[in-house]
């Protein structure tokens, strides 16, 4: 049976909720969920162990998907030599503004006291922004034959890029990722891999994250530096903004060239190879946080959650404590030896005595699902069970045994609803535009003091001109997030300009 539990005299457990402050909220959850906090360092977070958590999950199972592709994994070095950089002019223009730089190797106290930088460097060192400058000098050496083809290395790592402005998980000074690269024999295999990798992505994203997300190519402004074609995801945030959710790059043979990657062919020519970079990083996180949170705190998706269940034994007499331990315990066992998607149920188990405070904490965090147990339910072997993605009032009475082998379905529901009220939402806020007065209306803010909400998507044609794309960019920091890859081929007039164009576009402002 479904009941409507008493709940604390609250609005919302978020202050200030989404419609008010959409940006601060965003950060409040952060903070009331427990996830991360700021560091002294500035612009750089620390990400606490329910936040880790959710990144290790990623992490594995992305792993996972990524050696099923034949992806080995690697370390390569954190500090980059200067002139490896230098080596491909377009990437290092393109990180230039963002890269940290190591020139000093030690420290000795100074004239005034304190401490000062000496012993100055042969060459200065970048702290890696990305790595495929010096991953392409360990490959220049490990291929020399086609028969060392192709090469697909994998590394998960922290990179360095000095942001002006932070915002945790989003954008942040240094951040956790994953990058791929590969190199390969042949245009045609390095470009099915960029496009591999990109389904990987949407898979997991969308499978994984309840995130629904849109496969597309990057305009040439809005390419990775040196690469001849990115392909991208893009996802709509509660608040209208795209956040793009990851990245796979056809470099085609220029950092090879930069690099020095060649091989002997079949034919015994010698070729330069052709190589591929992608990446995720932890602003994945980010995007769970604001595509599926609420105005009580995130909620998690049960195929990443930190935990699946939390079980709050209630024991308001002393004479009931042992029984309701006992029960709680056994429950905790069982649950445990249930495998959802290949790996053991993960079950908190709180038994701080806060009151009403310690079920809202979960609520806050997000996690899927919170059992009560009291005497009465013992009584009846039954457990009270709430659900995350519905209202904290909304709890349902099951029995035990119901509630262990029906608890991977419960969570498949939830994993369910969640994607489905994101592509919901995304739908609602997207749509066709045009005429150049429609598109601006539409990006205009309906608020002048909420300039982060206004219309969406707006799927517009664009001619190819990166004069209208960057006159649109500083009209309106609107920018085009991606030319659709199942986008069928629809004659029309660019949006701003009104020359010919032959398909639609996804016009957004973004993260």
């Amino acid at each position: 049976m479904t009941k409507q539990a008493k709940t604390p005299q609250m609005k919302t457990a978020i202050d200030p909720t989404r419609e008010q402050d959409y940006p601060q909220w965003y950060q409040q959850v952060i903070k009331a969920s427990d996830m991360a906090e700021n560091s002294p360092v500035r612009g750089c977070m620390v990400i606490k162990p329910w936040g880790y958590a959710l990144w290790e999950n990623i992490s594995r199972i992305l792993d996972g998907m990524f050696k099923e592709t034949g992806v080995r994994n690697a370390y390569f070095p954190l500090f980059i030599p200067l002139s490896f950089m230098e080596k491909e002019a377009e990437h290092v223009e393109g990180f230039a503004k963002e890269c940290a730089v190591v020139t000093h190797h030690k420290l000795e106290a100074g004239p005034n006291g304190g401490l000062v930088p000496a012993g100055p460097l042969a060459e200065p060192l970048v702290v890696r922004p990305t790595s495929e400058t010096i991953i392409g000098e360990s490959f220049s050496r490990w291929i020399t034959s086609y028969r060392d083809l192709p090469v697909l290395i994998n590394q998960w790592a922290n990179v360095v890029r000095w942001e002006m402005r932070t915002r945790t998980f989003l954008r942040t000074s240094e951040f956790l990722w994953q990058e791929g690269h590969t190199a390969h024999a042949a245009r045609e295999e390095a470009e099915d891999r960029t496009r591999m990798m990109l389904d990987v992505y949407a898979r997991f994203v969308e499978e994984c994250l309840a995130m629904p997300v849109i496969k597309g190519e990057k305009s040439p402004s809005e390419r990775f530096p040196g690469a001849v074609d990115t392909l991208c995801i893009e996802a709509m945030m509660q608040d209208r903004k795209a956040l793009q959710a990851g990245t796979s790059h056809f470099l085609g043979q220029n950092f090879a060239k930069g690099s020095n990657i060649r091989f002997q062919s079949a034919t015994e020519n010698e070729e330069y190879a052709w190589t591929t970079s992608w990446g995720v990083s932890t602003r994945m996180i980010g995007g769970v946080i604001m595509t599926h949170g609420d105005d009580d705190g995130v909620i998690m998706p049960p195929r990443v959650a930190p935990a699946h269940v939390v079980l709050l034994p209630i024991t308001r007499k002393p004479e009931d404590q042992e029984k309701v331990t006992a029960f709680t315990e056994a429950l905790a066992r069982d649950l445990r030896t249930v495998v959802y998607h290949g790996s053991p149920i993960t079950v908190e188990v709180d038994k701080r005595d806060i009151g009403g405070a310690r079920g809202w904490e979960w609520i806050k965090k997000g996690i899927p699902l919170r059992v009560e147990i009291g005497p009465r339910d013992i009584e009846q072997n039954a457990v009270f069970v709430a659900r995350r993605d519905l209202s904290p009032k909304e709890k349902t009475s099951l029995k035990r045994e119901d509630f262990i082998s029906g608890i991977t379905g419960i969570l498949d529901e939830i994993q369910a609803n969640l994607f489905s009220r994101a592509l919901a939402y995304r739908e609602t806020h997207t749509r066709p535009i045009d005429t150049r007065e429609d598109f601006y209306a539409f990006f205009t803010p309906e608020n002048a003091d909420k300039p982060e909400i206004h219309g969406g998507f707006a799927m517009s044609h664009w001619c190819g001109s990166a004069d209208c794309e960057k006159t649109v960019k500083n009209d309106l920091s609107v920018t085009i997030r991606c030319i659709p890859i199942d986008a069928a081929r629809e004659d029309g007039a660019c949006v701003y300009c009104g020359r010919p164009s032959t398909r639609r576009v996804v016009f957004a402002k973004s993260y």
